[in-house]
């Protein structure tokens, strides 16, 4: 079995320790920083998010699989950097104003960076300047709105109006989610994307960047 398997493998069973052990053995062993995310760490969490979509493993099992590609991830970035291997992009992410749930947000966060985009995490509760303040200081291509309640949903229309105003709605791509968000609402409100659960962000992250 090469390292790369071993290390998809453990990083499923959300192994922390062990896969950031194989993530360093297998620098010592000169693999390349790019094979070691792509065929170890990232493939590990596409197989991660089918099960999640197929209803074969559950949120629990997701974040223990995330916070082992993030343990791994600490080791590799270095490397990848050394490498001058840069993240496929920048995203934007946060819960909108008035909106104080995380939960789903911070798991989209994960599955996202298991696709190896860079995720600026802005929190709960955000003013739509603070978004457009973000997607400009970090040249971030895609901003990624959660909302969890059914009077904070506007929120979501609010930051896309704030991109329009600042004159860089075009140049960003809006991905919205959240328990009463559907494709309806995010068709009205002029999003880019909606998607029903992380797994489905995380591929459709991943697509825009492509």
């Amino acid at each position: 079995m090469s390292i790369c398997v071993e290390i998809c493998e453990q990083l499923q069973k959300g192994k922390a320790k062990i896969v950031s052990a194989l993530v360093t053995q297998a620098l010592e062993e000169g693999v390349a920083p790019e094979t070691i995310l792509n065929e170890g760490m990232i493939t590990g969490m596409n197989i991660v998010g089918e099960k999640f979509k197929k209803n074969e493993v559950f949120v629990p099992e997701v974040l223990v699989a995330a916070r082992a590609m993030n343990a791994g991830l600490k080791i590799l970035k270095p490397a990848l950097q050394s490498a001058g291997v840069e993240a496929v992009g920048k995203a934007v992410i946060c819960t909108v104003k008035g909106d104080m749930h995380d939960i789903g947000k911070n798991l989209v966060k994960m599955m996202i960076e298991g696709q190896g985009i860079e995720c600026i995490d802005l929190g709960v509760d955000v003013d739509p300047e603070k978004i457009v303040e973000a997607v400009k200081e970090n040249d971030a291509k895609l901003v990624c709105l959660s909302a969890l309640l059914t009077t904070t949903m506007n929120g979501q229309k609010d930051v896309i109006d704030a991109l329009k105003a600042a004159g860089i709605r075009d140049q960003v791509k809006v991905m919205v989610g959240g328990a009463p968000v559907t494709q309806q609402f995010a068709d009205e409100i002029g999003a880019d994307c909606y998607t029903l659960d992380a797994a489905s962000a995380a591929q459709a992250a991943r697509a825009f960047f492509a």
